[in-house]
């Protein structure tokens, strides 16, 4: 199934229901009174967080969400149930966003539930007019309509650690090492053109497609993808020995995460600041031991926690692992 981030959607409250004319109706009584009951609200609807991040997908073929009516009012005073509320579950990290309004929410930790629309007013029956000075009104008031609108959700993803780098790092063979994600695993210079997500001992693992040069101006799908490492807790930096250069393309990315904070009011802690850790990727196509020992070095620099590993030795990958669930745990 795709990886859906963003759907727009119709959202509408119950409308409620309407009041009713009627008359108690007694063998001995035959002009008892009104005894038409008042109805009940509409139902209101709410969004609620949860830990999926692919929920979005259910609602790819549906777009149209409305909350229960409330029920007429009946005779005899009987007065109309409340329509059942509507709850529309969303990723953990949903941004919601009044696309009429621009008002805007956000769904933070899991369990978290807003109100988005407030269901329609029940309306009166006749006996809700009673007076001393009109005994047998004739009138009632019909149920308010529920609030609506058109809604844009963007989810902007919560993962433990994100995996970032230029177009095939490695970061999906990485996932797939790490977890039982499967993403889809190609040698071609563009990417992912989704996030990956796997669990790795309880931690999410997202693997943010590549980042290329100019992504923080919208480049490609940059500013989509650089979207979903915001959240993320901390950053996994992969370079391959693939390229001539690797400090430089270390350095393109963290320039384009720089710009990217600029651009944008992050609230809080920009990329740039997130702690890292630096992974040198496909350590199986140099021949000399000492050429990756130096890169190493030369990185440590940069962080303290820098690793190099080739997904064809099992003996480095598994200290990876060992190491990364420590870095996690902390």
């Amino acid at each position: 199934m795709a990886f859906i981030d963003e759907i727009k959607i119709y959202a509408e409250a119950g409308r409620g229901g309407n009041g009713v004319v009627r008359w108690h109706r007694q063998k001995f009584e035959p002009k008892g009174g009104p005894a038409g009951g008042n109805a009940g609200r509409g139902g209101d609807f709410y969004i609620k967080a949860v830990r999926d991040a692919h929920i979005l997908s259910k609602y790819k073929a549906k777009k149209i969400f409305i909350a229960d009516k409330g029920e007429d009012g009946g005779s005899k005073s009987l007065h109309g149930k409340n329509g059942e509320d509507f709850i529309l579950e969303l990723p953990i990290g949903s941004v919601i966003t009044n696309i009429e309004t621009d008002e805007k929410w956000q769904l933070m930790k899991e369990g978290e539930k807003i109100l988005l629309l407030k269901g329609g007013y029940g309306g009166f029956g006749n006996e809700h007019f009673k007076s001393s000075l009109n005994t047998t009104p004739k009138e009632s008031r019909e149920g308010g309509v529920g609030e609506n609108g058109n809604f844009k959700i963007e989810l902007e993803l919560f993962a433990d650690i994100g995996f970032i780098g230029l177009p095939n790092a490695g970061k999906s063979s990485l996932l797939n090492a790490l977890t039982n994600a499967e993403a889809k695993v190609g040698n071609y210079a563009f990417t992912t053109l989704d996030p990956n997500l796997g669990d790795f001992f309880g931690f999410i693992i997202a693997d943010i497609p590549g980042i290329i040069e100019g992504a923080s101006s919208g480049k490609g799908l940059g500013i989509k993808f650089l979207r979903h490492i915001k959240r993320t807790k901390m950053l996994a930096h992969l370079v391959s020995f693939e390229n001539p250069n690797m400090l430089k393309s270390y350095k393109e990315v963290r320039k384009e995460l720089a710009k990217y904070d600029t651009n944008l009011d992050l609230g809080g802690d920009g990329l740039s600041l997130k702690e890292e850790i630096i992974i040198l990727t496909k350590t199986d196509i140099v021949d000399d031991p000492k050429i990756i020992a130096k890169k190493v070095s030369d990185f440590k620099k940069i962080s303290k926690n820098v690793f190099a590993l080739s997904l064809f030795d099992d003996k480095t990958v598994k200290k990876f692992q060992d190491s990364l669930v420590k870095i996690l745990k902390k």
